[in-house]
């Protein structure tokens, strides 16, 4: 049932996603680096079965936020899939997420410490070959409390620290989440345009060429926006395999549905909300 249903939905749904991409990456300005887009499909707690389908119609990078997702998905029929770690890295995770067969890029170092042990662990685990392990630095552009990244202000100095002492890492750019459900009519999303201060920051700081530095910024509410003003990775999810399915998040009964949530429960519920890819 799911194969003859839900296979045609994600078949028409990537598709729809990928022409909009390249509509949005159409109308960039030409002041911009002429760097494709790249769509990276986020299928956080959805059936394998969804990304195998996904691949069958033709796309090769995926997003996961958890490393034990990762190592469960059946790789065996996706020879060629590349996968995007864009959850939080926990040093004490690192070994496992590296030993994750086809990744090709972590999207959230947020700290040199942890480049650090990425760089270390990348050079034990693959000793035998000179390839890098790309990465890219997590910003918080938006200064919450419940999302991670550096703070603005310590990029130049994070990123000089992977270029000169992780020779086993490849800085591939800047990553942001952003605020949630910034509404346009109210100008450019301010996190995107803070993202791309910091690359020019940090591409005249160390001498890198701009077309060098991309940009992970934008998801299913956003992605055309982020691309039109330079993102070249979104990562989009709910928009091709629908909405998210958390099992362990508990059902509110009657008596409780019309009461306002604590401020311990508030920010729960909004670390849910702004992982959703």
């Amino acid at each position: 049932m799911w194969k003859v249903g839900m296979s045609e939905e994600v078949g028409k749904a990537l598709h729809a996603v990928v022409d909009r991409v390249n509509q949005a990456a159409a109308r960039r300005p030409k002041t911009l680096p002429a760097v494709p887009p790249r769509l990276v499909a986020v299928s956080k707690t959805k059936p394998p079965d969804m990304v195998i389908e996904a691949y069958r119609k033709g796309h090769r990078n995926f997003g996961e936020n958890y490393v034990s997702i990762c190592i469960e998905h059946i790789l065996e029929s996706c020879p060629e899939i590349e996968w995007h770690f864009i959850g939080h890295l926990q040093k004490n995770n690192v070994n496992k997420l590296l030993g994750v067969p086809n990744l090709f890029m972590v999207e959230t170092v947020d700290s040199a410490k942890l480049a650090d042990k990425v760089n270390s662990s990348w050079q034990r685990l693959r000793a035998a070959s000179t390839q890098k392990l790309k990465i890219m630095v997590q910003i918080n552009t938006s200064g919450e409390e419940s999302k991670h990244g550096l703070p603005p202000g310590e990029t130049v100095n994070t990123v000089k620290h992977i270029l000169s002492k992780c020779s086993a890492l490849h800085f591939s750019g800047l990553m942001t989440i952003g605020r949630y459900g910034y509404d346009l009519a109210d100008g450019p999303n301010p996190d995107f345009q803070a993202l791309l201060s910091r690359r020019q920051e940090v591409c005249a700081s160390l001498q890198l060429p701009l077309e060098d530095v991309e940009l992970s910024m934008g998801m299913s509410t956003d992605f055309e926006h982020a691309i039109e003003v330079g993102s070249t990775n979104v990562r989009v999810g709910s928009t091709i395999f629908g909405n998210r399915d958390y099992p362990n998040t508990p059902t509110p009964s009657p008596e409780r549905k019309s009461k306002v949530p604590t401020e311990e429960t508030a920010k729960k519920m909004e670390r849910l909300t702004v992982t959703e890819q």
